[in-house]
């Protein structure tokens, strides 16, 4: 039997991720796609899961892991456009295709409420599936479903397009934000990053960042932001720090910018009153988007870019499969710049 992990609780936290044989022999249903797995990359959601810290809804017990990629071993009978041998990688939401989100897109998450990609084989809606870019590994590819999608997402998917030219003010060096960086280097912008490390501020350089601070030495992080831009401002902020960071976000801001809100990572700063908060956002008037990922042909066109642009995802570390428990504990620490991937089969 092909072999998987299995979250079954909120309480016991990483201690559960062991292998264990599929329990059922599954049917390939008529619009499906059975996949190989080779790889998958993780997120701090599926961290957050096994603590009992995820706020959304889960379908327990569940395969963990919403990033993977493989390659086709069957299709249903309906499916016409994928065939054996193909390369393909899942969207996060496995019915999200297209248009505004919907509760039944959203209820088809993998790893969350559909079983997601942390085993060797898959069975996935041919509806969820994009070609993997021809310019990628596996490890590479493993690393675009939930922090590349997101970023683009952030940059790309509403009216508000970034456009060459205009300021980015991206928060952190995780999963996100470096595709964040990536994308907007692509498209001719200019980027500000935040991080903790000047280590990590190196690697973002390297990568294309136009303005780097340190918000451990510089916490009132929002003065040396805008003087980056001769006070110019933010057309667009990646903000993943959540409350603790969305004033100074709100303050970098151009009129009408757009924060995209992402992450609630932060654990310093000063948290803002509703009267004040609501205070600056009507004073920039700003645009403030949740982002929960994004849907199959936003994938498509992200991929797109990732192949025109030859763009490679920054991938810290590869753990074998025998080893997801090390890799949860690895990037627990954060001491990972880009994703963290687990090597499933070669």
């Amino acid at each position: 039997m092909p072999l998987q992990y299995i979250v079954s609780d909120t309480k016991s936290g990483f201690d559960q991720l062991k292998i264990e044989d599929t329990k059922e022999v599954q049917s390939l249903k008529p619009n499906e796609v059975q996949v190989n797995l080779k790889a998958a990359s993780l997120n701090y959601r599926d961290l957050i899961i096994t603590k009992g810290m995820y706020p959304l809804h889960l379908n327990l017990p569940i395969v963990p892991g919403s990033d993977g990629v493989g390659v086709v071993e069957k299709v249903g009978s309906d499916v016409d456009e994928y065939k054996p041998g193909d390369k393909v990688v899942c969207n996060f939401f496995a019915d999200y295709v297209d248009g505004k989100p919907t509760q039944h897109g959203y209820g088809s998450a993998l790893g969350g409420t559909v079983n997601g990609a942390f085993r060797k084989v898959g069975f996935f809606p041919a509806h969820a599936l994009n070609h993997a870019p021809r310019n990628l590994s596996f490890e590479e590819t493993s690393t675009l479903p939930c922090a590349a999608v997101t970023a683009w997402n952030a940059l790309f998917g509403s009216e508000d397009k970034l456009k060459p030219g205009q300021n980015v003010l991206i928060q952190g060096t995780g999963g996100v934000s470096i595709f964040a960086l990536q994308f907007a280097a692509a498209a001719g912008a200019r980027t500000t990053v935040l991080s903790s490390s000047d280590e990590k501020l190196k690697i973002a350089k390297n990568l294309g960042a136009t303005n780097l601070i340190n918000y451990k030495t510089n916490p009132e992080w929002a003065k040396p932001a805008l003087e980056a831009t001769d006070n110019v401002g933010y057309h667009h902020v990646v903000e993943v720090g959540g409350e603790k960071t969305l004033g100074q976000s709100l303050d970098v801001l151009v009129l009408g910018g757009v924060i995209s809100s992402i992450g609630f990572l932060a654990q310093e700063g000063a948290s803002l009153n509703v009267t004040s908060l609501i205070g600056k956002i009507l004073n920039k008037n700003a645009i403030i988007r949740g982002i929960f990922v994004g849907h199959v042909h936003m994938f498509a066109d992200m991929i797109a870019c990732i192949e025109a642009n030859d763009i490679h995802p920054l991938v810290d570390k590869v753990f074998p499969f025998e080893q997801l428990r090390e890799a949860y504990d690895y990037l627990w620490s954060q001491k990972h710049v880009g994703k963290v991937v687990l090597k499933i089969d070669s």
